[in-house]
């Protein structure tokens, strides 16, 4: 499907110079003298590499559907993870960088989300808040006020967030992954 480059959004995933890209950015600009474009950030999803392009009003560019499918994470083997296909229980491994900084918090068991491109895995999408765990939590400095002060803790996954004041060790929190920042205490 063929799109305006003003159209452009991010999240959007594109067929660009004989490749597939994910928007990461974009910002629509309006300069004194021509026309508007839309400068668009985005990231290769096969080999990783990033671009900036401009793209005008009268520029058209292939918008691409990706296939998703379910998966379970089972298990790291070296620089591989091993996922199962929800339905047919086929494995496949992929490599760790594939997912980035997020692969910190895939759990045993997890379902997450391939896309897929010519039945080929592209992208790996974990939910939004994992449960985890605080195995370290710095003490409270009196005279903090209690609504602006936040205090580092590290996770059972060994990443650090920033916790309110009354979170402690061993206490299980909710975290969005890929803002690495607390969301509420677990229930």
């Amino acid at each position: 499907m063929k799109i305006s480059g003003v159209d452009i959004r991010p999240g959007n995933i594109l067929e660009y110079e004989n490749g597939i890209w994910k928007v990461a950015k974009t910002q629509h600009t309006q300069p004194g003298k021509g026309g508007a474009y839309m400068q668009v950030e985005m990231k290769n999803l096969i080999d990783g590499r990033k671009t900036n392009v401009r793209f005008r009003s009268a520029d058209t560019v292939e918008k691409v559907h990706l296939e998703t499918k379910d998966f379970q994470y089972l298990y790291a083997d070296d620089d591989q993870l091993v996922f199962m296909d929800t339905e047919t229980f086929e494995q496949i491994q992929l490599p760790t960088d594939l997912l980035g900084d997020a692969a910190a918090f895939l759990q045993d068991g997890m379902t997450v989300q391939l896309e897929m491109y010519d039945e080929r895995p592209i992208s790996v999408q974990l939910p939004d808040q994992v449960e985890a765990d605080i195995v370290e939590a710095d003490a409270v400095v009196k005279g903090q006020t209690a609504s602006s002060s936040y205090k580092p803790a590290v996770l059972d996954n060994g990443i650090r967030v920033m916790v309110p004041p009354h979170i402690e060790s061993g206490t299980r929190i909710v975290v969005d992954v890929y803002e690495r920042t607390y969301v509420r205490k677990a229930d």
